[in-house]
């Protein structure tokens, strides 16, 4: 039996805008998601792949702007090898389903039944689409149900998570065990999953996995002891099969970065580890950084500190604050209050501002005291 290597992505979710983007990030956050689809093309010619495999939420949604469709479609157009689309949530096979769009395009196909797709003599595809956003059951399980052994290469393409986010049951899972023993017997050689963003290989036999987004959507939390969200996103899988046998490289295709920073501050040598973390950022116009801070400083450390990062604000994709994590108090030395030089009723309100230690707006109003008060 020969072998096959194609490429194996999913969750494109052309379309997707991020509300923290600025409308000129957002732009530039655009063109990246259509240049990853290019670079699956530049892939399989790379690497010798004959086909492309999206296994799930190609699209954002049903209802993207026209000249959104029309450049998704013009990607999806360029490809220089076939392309094969499965519905996922995002972009069910609905009444207004975008994949409609897609029938004049050649070399793009959408697995849009349960049927077996012979790609060539000897290689063959079966799907699981979404109907509807939310499955009922088990819809890899339905694809295999009525499949037995075979001599050819036959990958299974679905979309869904094989163990709950939420610890309850669900019956729309898919039953990994059972895909296992479907490799096992020869009824599939390898099972594409989309919907998590991060790549992942799944089970012990090395032939189920999240291939990943192509480009990178959301943010790699990286708080100590949290795991979470995007850990590994922007890559795609050269999966090259033989009978019994998958050999998978992950490869890198995305350019943006989303990171979740949180920092414990204490004292000025914090405020310099802050400030040379964002620095270092070799592409800061495609990167997303949202932090928090828990501790306490001075105001000359404070006043460093936001300046520093209102600097650098305009240069990132985006850089905020997550709020809910805040927990940076103002703790002024006796010697910073001794030396402002005001008196009266300003020093009482700076003292007063102070003590508010949990509001935002005094901190806000402290430093802006306090600058003045220098500058004067």
């Amino acid at each position: 039996m020969d072998a096959v290597t194609f490429i194996h992505t999913s969750d494109l979710q052309l379309g997707m805008t991020r509300k923290f983007l600025s409308p000129e990030a957002q732009s530039r956050f655009d063109d990246a998601r259509l240049t990853a689809v290019t670079r699956l093309g530049e892939l399989a010619t790379e690497r010798g792949a004959e086909f492309i495999v999206v296994a799930g939420d190609v699209f954002e949604h049903n209802s993207l702007e026209k000249q959104t469709r029309g450049r998704a479609l013009e990607a999806l157009k360029a490809l220089p090898v076939p392309v094969y689309l499965l519905p996922g949530n995002h972009d069910p096979l609905v009444a207004d389903s975008m994949f409609a769009h897609t029938a004049d395009l050649d070399t793009v196909r959408v697995l849009d039944s349960f049927e077996v797709v012979q790609v060539r003599e000897g290689v063959e595809l079966v799907g699981a689409p979404l109907t509807a956003k939310y499955a009922s059951e088990d819809l890899v399980a339905k694809a295999l149900r009525p499949l037995g052994p075979t001599d050819a290469l036959r990958i299974a393409v679905g979309h869904g998570q094989t163990e709950s986010r939420t610890g309850e049951y669900a019956p729309d899972l898919i039953d990994l065990a059972h895909v296992e023993a479907k490799l096992a017997d020869g009824t599939i050689d390898y099972l594409a999953l989309g919907d998590t963003h991060s790549t992942a290989s799944l089970g012990s036999s090395g032939k189920v996995w999240f291939s990943g987004a192509p480009e990178t959507t959301d943010f790699h939390d990286r708080r100590p002891g949290v795991a979470g969200n995007e850990t590994d996103s922007g890559n795609a899988l050269v999966v090259t099969l033989r009978k019994g046998q998958a050999e998978v490289e992950k490869v890198r295709t995305g350019t943006w970065t989303f990171d979740a920073l949180h920092w414990e501050v204490t004292a000025d040598e914090d405020v310099d580890d802050i400030l040379r973390t964002l620095a270092d950022y070799p592409d800061k116009a495609r990167t997303v950084v949202k932090y928090s801070l828990d501790g306490t400083l001075g105001l000359e450390a404070t006043r460093r500190l936001e300046e520093g990062i209102a600097d650098f604000e305009p240069v990132f994709a985006a850089l905020y604050e997550r709020d809910r994590l805040m927990n940076l108090h103002l703790e002024p030395t006796d010697a910073e209050l001794a030396d402002l030089p005001v008196s009266g009723y300003v020093s009482a309100a700076m003292r007063e501002l102070v003590e508010d230690r949990d509001s935002r707006t005094a901190r806000d109003a402290v430093n802006l005291l306090f600058r003045l008060a220098k500058e004067a």
